[in-house]
């Protein structure tokens, strides 16, 4: 469940037109090489750059880990391959059970029909007692995981609330690199608070069942006013009609919220992701979105927010990492836990202390 594409025959790799001959150089070594060996930084920015899927799945592991030898290189990497290539990306949420896996996989065929490449970010729930995740995207989206054209990763989302994992920007940045030019990233599943995907993506699409349950009164604003495309799925068979009103009844409820930016409206459409149809439409109001928010300069301007976002959850994540790593911080924090254990100190208080401690200059070397 690394994400590797399958069906690739040995020597080859995929560049921008699908499967080329393996060449010389760092991408024989790649292949050569044992699996689990490390590689520099250098030598995964060529083979990312190079579409090499293995070297992509390298640098994903690289910056998914937590060591913090392991955070040089990555951070390394990141600068390796530059400036994003400007991918369409593409945020999609819904309720367990939706159908998302089901939509993801016949989404991604008609992009590849559409002369594209595809990356499938998926965000798996982790468990809060046993930590494990059980990755099983990738098996639900058989035919397209075959396809050379496309990359599936998995990824578990840990500690990291908002739907979606710790380096899920990241590996985005990667995709990109490794020339994608369509990356979606499916999150656990809805709620008030999985809206993170949206900060992270050109456009977010929810995806709903036919009337299942009260919808409206689940699901918000949290998620429904960040949305740039709702589609509601499994509209055949028996459920067809009930799609139909469910459209009509969201088409209602987006007239009562403003829109996350006029020049795109959200638009409410049914499709099904078992028999494909409305699939080509989805995908032309996802072109269409793009086009307006390019226009406008929206798209340009979500950037340069996700940019300044990014930048913040780093300065405080490298805030907790050094309180961690420092043994006198991390002695001073011990000590104030215990006190607030015991109430002999307020949370609020505790923490003073310990950003006082932690901005102060250090008396011993």
């Amino acid at each position: 469940m690394n994400g590797r594409a399958n069906g690739r025959p040995p020597g080859a790799r995929c560049g921008p037109g699908g499967l080329v001959p393996g060449g010389a150089g760092t991408i024989d070594a790649l292949q050569g090489q044992d699996a689990a060996a490390p590689l520099s930084a250098a030598a995964l920015a060529e083979g990312v750059r190079a579409g090499e899927v293995r070297a992509l799945a390298k640098a994903i592991t690289l910056v998914e880990s937590t060591r913090p030898a392991d955070r040089s290189e990555a951070i390394g990497l990141l600068e390796a391959l530059g400036a994003p290539a400007g991918a369409l990306r593409i945020g999609i949420s819904g309720s367990p059970g939706v159908g998302k896996s089901t939509f993801i996989e016949a989404f991604g065929l008609r992009a590849i029909e559409a002369g594209h490449r595809i990356a499938v970010l998926t965000i798996d729930p982790s468990s809060r007692l046993a930590g494990g995740s059980i990755l099983g995207d990738k098996t639900r989206m058989a035919e397209l995981s075959q396809r050379p054209e496309a990359f599936i990763r998995p990824t578990p989302a840990g500690r990291t609330l908002g739907g979606v994992a710790r380096r899920t920007r990241e590996a985005i940045v990667l995709c990109e690199g490794a020339g994608f030019d369509v990356i979606v990233v499916e999150t656990v599943g809805v709620g008030q608070s999985e809206t993170a995907v949206a900060g992270m993506t050109d456009l977010f699409l929810l995806l709903l069942a036919p009337l299942a349950g009260d919808e409206l009164q689940g699901i918000k604003r949290g998620v429904m006013e960040l949305a740039d495309l709702v589609l509601v799925n499994k509209a055949d068979g028996a459920q067809a009609d009930a799609a139909a009103r469910t459209v009509a009844e969201y088409r209602n409820a987006l007239h009562l919220m403003r829109p996350r930016t006029p020049a795109w409206p959200p638009t409410v459409e049914a499709c099904s992701a078992l028999t494909g149809a409305g699939i080509a439409q989805a995908w032309e109001r996802i072109l269409e979105c793009r086009a307006a928010l390019e226009a406008s300069g929206d798209r340009a301007a979500r950037r340069t927010a996700q940019a300044e976002e990014w930048l913040r959850e780093e300065v405080e994540a490298a805030v907790h990492e050094r309180l961690r790593e420092d043994p006198r911080l991390e002695s001073l924090a011990a000590r104030l836990e215990e006190e607030v254990r015991a109430g002999r100190v307020a949370p609020p208080a505790a923490a003073r202390r310990l950003l006082d401690a932690f901005f102060a200059p250090s008396s011993g070397p």
